[in-house]
């Protein structure tokens, strides 16, 4: 173990309480993207109270806290704050039953099924051990608690309303995810390890009609069934195999009655890819394809595409990635591994991007060691609940501690060697 995490270890016992009672809280009292105001709060507050400077409501709702101590590099943690709108079904004694309206004024239901609660209590943690233990590190610490992870915005907003002068640019950006994997377990990867993620909305324009008389419309039913198959191709015939990418086409919405031809139809379509070259193939075919189908069916005018969210590649720095793994295998052993990418998306390399510094992010284990086993054995792990499942329930212990350590021995390969 390195100081940190000794440190860590010698106030666990008294640390856990805290921390558990935090994440139950905030588990509870879920906030949907971009209106985490009370979770920003208690996040402020306690940092705050730990002696970090405090900035409130950078980017909306982000807060970034700042703990100077002495000559050393500036180093970034950033874990994000919102919950999706997914009625949660774990059964948990802390279980939400939070409603709320969405940004189109929906009610919905709101929880913590993605692990951002655990997130933001793994970070007020290191906090506070980094807050206590000062004589073990050297540098400039920057806590970020970013509002809008789930809608790719969040962190763009924080970056735009960050100033030239307001905050230290930090010379290293970390950050980590709970996900499905055994739990005491930290997966690492340089390179590609989040794919990008592109949400679009395609509107198609036909002409309504009665539906007994079709040859006075332009019926954009059809127009968009044949649209959604053949979408289906560019990745079965237009991709090649030896490279990844997805396409699902997650709603497909026209009319509202058995007898009447509508005007128009929607299709919500979400593309992953791991390559930048494949990703602008993918937009450039998805548009061609549905503009040719229009024009298939006559369309007096061709379909409106809005981009409902876009996430970029997450590519870890190849050297502060060899710098991390060092750290983590000195501290966890065969306990951390490198793992293949995985096909989930997020706006954390926003920051890296947008400032010119690397960055590192990394998964950490949540699902009970025995029934992971047991479900690898039976070839059945697709069936374990993952993030954005109603289901999906980190088990607390020793995922917390995990993610703890993880946080802080990254965090000590800058902030220690400084030190010494």
């Amino acid at each position: 173990m390195n100081v940190l995490t000794t440190a860590l270890a010698s106030q666990l016992e008294s640390l856990l309480p805290d921390l558990e009672a935090i994440y139950e809280d905030l588990h509870r009292h879920p906030e949907l993207s971009m209106q985490e105001v009370r979770t920003a709060k208690i996040a402020a507050d306690y940092i705050e109270a730990l002696g970090y400077e405090v900035s409130r409501a950078v980017g909306v709702t982000g807060v970034v806290g700042l703990l100077r101590n002495g000559a050393g590099p500036t180093v970034m943690l950033r874990a994000d704050m919102d919950a999706l709108p997914v009625v949660e079904a774990t059964g948990l004694p802390y279980a939400s039953t939070v409603r709320a309206k969405d940004e189109d004024g929906v009610e919905v239901g709101v929880s913590h099924v993605c692990g951002h609660d655990l997130h933001v209590t793994w970070l007020m943690g290191a906090a506070r051990v980094l807050a206590e233990h000062r004589d073990l590190w050297k540098g400039t610490l920057m806590l970020v608690f970013q509002p809008g992870e789930e809608v790719g915005r969040g962190a763009q907003s924080m970056v735009d309303d960050w100033g030239t002068d307001r905050f230290p640019k930090p010379d290293i950006i970390l950050g980590q995810h709970v996900m499905v994997g055994p739990t005491g377990k930290v997966m690492y990867r340089p390179g590609v390890i989040l794919s990008a993620g592109d949400s679009l909305k395609v509107t198609l324009f036909g002409r309504g009609a009665h539906g007994s008389q079709p040859q006075t419309s332009i019926d954009p039913v059809i127009m968009a069934a044949a649209t959604t198959l053949r979408l289906q191709t560019i990745v079965s015939r237009e991709i090649s195999p030896l490279d990844s990418a997805v396409l699902t086409i997650g709603a497909l919405q026209a009319g509202t009655k058995e007898n009447i031809i509508p005007d128009d139809a929607t299709i919500k379509l979400n593309i992953r890819t791991y390559d930048q070259d494949v990703r602008d193939y993918m937009l450039s075919a998805v548009k061609r394809i549905c503009c040719a189908e229009c024009d298939a069916s006559n369309a007096e005018k061709p379909p409106e595409f809005t981009t409902l969210s876009s996430y970029p590649l997450t590519v870890n720095d190849t050297n502060a990635t060899a710098r991390v793994v060092k750290a983590f295998s000195a501290q966890f052993g065969a306990n951390a591994y490198e793992a293949p990418p995985a096909a989930a998306s997020e706006d954390f390399s926003i920051f890296g991007r947008s400032w010119g510094v690397p960055y590192v992010f990394w998964f950490v284990g949540s699902t009970d060691l025995a029934r992971y086993e047991q479900a690898k054995r039976e070839k059945k792990l697709n069936t374990i609940p993952s993030n954005h499942s109603p289901k999906f329930a980190p088990v607390l212990h020793p995922t917390m501690e995990t993610g703890l350590q993880a946080m802080l021995t990254a965090a000590s390969a800058w902030l220690c060697a400084a030190a010494h």
